[in-house]
């Protein structure tokens, strides 16, 4: 399916600046959602499914947005508590997934998955699957804001200002002590990891910067760092959030409203 946007940067015009640096303005996300933290899409829609961070209270809502920046799904998670969520991801069954493991407190113990079966045919409420984790009995706490399902499982990336590391948790219902994985370090300014996001062949990783995005491919199995890298340059400040691949060559980026900007859904195309 071809994917067309359906604003233009001289439409955009009319509620926004043009400078959007090499990202690509899609949608205005309505304003009462300030707080975005993650994006999702399902192959062959253009529907941007979003969700909130803890923010003031319990938002445990899924929203889903259409390329005109409408509000097309609100979406109540019945059995579910937004201690702070961070991240979406999907898998190729069409569940979705809510990442509730922010930790910036460092004082956590435990976190929760959330798995959304059937969310497009889902209309006003639905019910979730909860899979909790704690950490390695070797790590010292952490906070998260990214992670993808890969193989029936999940793996998870730390958000630290020099270096991170990789925990593994299987995609099974109930509670698990997590795997460590690796650890990694990558170049850049900003070293923080907000949101991550696995192309619909498994073949690329994109994890999402404030000003960029790193690319990992080529890797063998899932040891993600093993293989090609490759950053795309937004040439764009603000406090990106989400990330997700709408195709195996375009990206869908969210981020944040602080006053007057930010608060969109921008995509950017890449060729590996």
């Amino acid at each position: 399916m071809t994917f067309t946007w359906k604003f233009s940067c001289i439409s955009a015009l009319l509620f926004l600046s043009c400078n959007t640096g090499n990202l690509n303005l899609v949608a205005d996300i309505p304003n009462h959602l300030k707080e975005v933290s993650a994006v999702e899409t399902f192959e062959d829609s253009d529907i941007f499914w979003v969700i909130e961070d803890s923010g003031k209270g319990d938002r445990n809502y899924v929203y889903g947005i259409d390329t005109n920046g409408s509000i097309q799904s609100r979406l109540l998670i019945l059995n579910s508590k937004n201690k702070d969520w961070e991240d979406l991801t999907t898998d190729k069954k069409g569940n979705l997934y809510i990442g509730d493991f922010g930790n910036n407190t460092k004082k956590r113990k435990k976190f929760t998955i959330y798995k959304v079966p059937n969310i497009i045919e889902a209309k006003v409420e639905t019910t979730a699957e909860a899979i909790t984790f704690t950490l390695p009995k070797e790590l010292d706490a952490h906070d998260f804001e990214a992670f993808i399902e890969h193989n029936n499982a999940f793996y998870i990336f730390s958000k630290d200002k020099k270096s991170g590391y990789v925990i593994k948790v299987p995609n099974t219902k109930g509670a698990h002590e997590a795997e460590f994985m690796t650890h990694f370090k990558l170049s850049g300014k900003d070293k923080r990891i907000t949101s991550a996001d696995i192309s619909t062949d498994g073949k690329t990783l994109a994890l999402l910067f404030r000003d960029r995005a790193v690319l990992l491919s080529d890797f063998y199995n899932d040891d993600f760092f093993s293989g090609h890298l490759k950053t795309i340059d937004f040439n764009h400040d603000s406090q990106k959030e989400g990330i997700c691949f709408k195709n195996n060559e375009t990206l869908i980026i969210t981020d944040e409203r602080y006053g007057d900007s930010g608060g969109n859904i921008y995509s950017i195309s890449f060729k590996n």
